[in-house]
């Protein structure tokens, strides 16, 4: 019997800004996410995190937030309750993005750090339309890529020690869409980077 190989993965750098710790009670106000590059087997090939995005800007779906969560964003909540797109028609929308991009490879969603943007992330996608793309468990953290790749505790695994080369030159503006493309960045050259022995 031959030995099945793996689909290629396509990783998906998001970003999430939210108005609250978690979702449920509180709500993800806006969230980007850029293609940062595709792993076949061994080979890693950057992408142009620019070329392929999605962004979207949510109304809220409690009354419940916390100011200095909501501050970070820099996002009116008034204008969000009255402007902003609705969670359900966003999800459906963001799924049909991530099934275009990555036809042909599994998308995998990646993240600094991204436990808090994957908890809102996937708890959106199911609460609002039942089916997530990325599985279950369709998540790399890039703090833990550095940790093994650098061989340093997690704590350790901040942007402030890591050397420059592997930075993007891109500021954080915790604009949901500029910090995914900036993460889009830092994880293609995560992948290409071989640490000094």
């Amino acid at each position: 019997m031959a030995a099945r190989t793996a689909r290629p993965s396509l990783y998906i750098s998001v970003d999430i800004e939210a108005d609250g710790p978690i979702p449920g009670p509180y709500s993800m106000i806006s969230f980007g996410a850029a293609v940062a590059g595709r792993q076949d087997g061994a080979s890693y090939t950057a992408a142009d995190p620019r070329e392929h995005t999605f962004y979207r800007e949510l109304r809220p779906i409690s009354d419940a937030y916390v100011p200095e969560a909501l501050a970070v964003s820099g996002l009116d909540r008034d204008r969000l309750v009255r402007e902003g797109a609705d969670p359900a028609a966003a999800m459906a929308e963001f799924r049909s993005w991530v099934r275009e991009v990555s036809a042909g490879a599994q998308p995998v969603m990646c993240g600094y750090p991204a436990s808090f943007d994957w908890t809102f992330l996937y708890w959106y996608l199911m609460r609002f339309g039942g089916d997530s793309p990325f599985g279950h468990s369709g998540c790399l953290d890039m703090k833990t890529l550095y940790a093994v790749k650098a061989r340093v505790p997690l704590r350790a695994a901040v942007k402030g020690r890591m050397p420059r080369e592997l930075l993007s030159r891109r500021p954080h503006t915790h604009h949901a869409l500029d910090d995914a493309v900036e993460q889009a960045e830092l994880m293609s050259n995560l992948m290409r980077w071989s640490p000094p022995a």
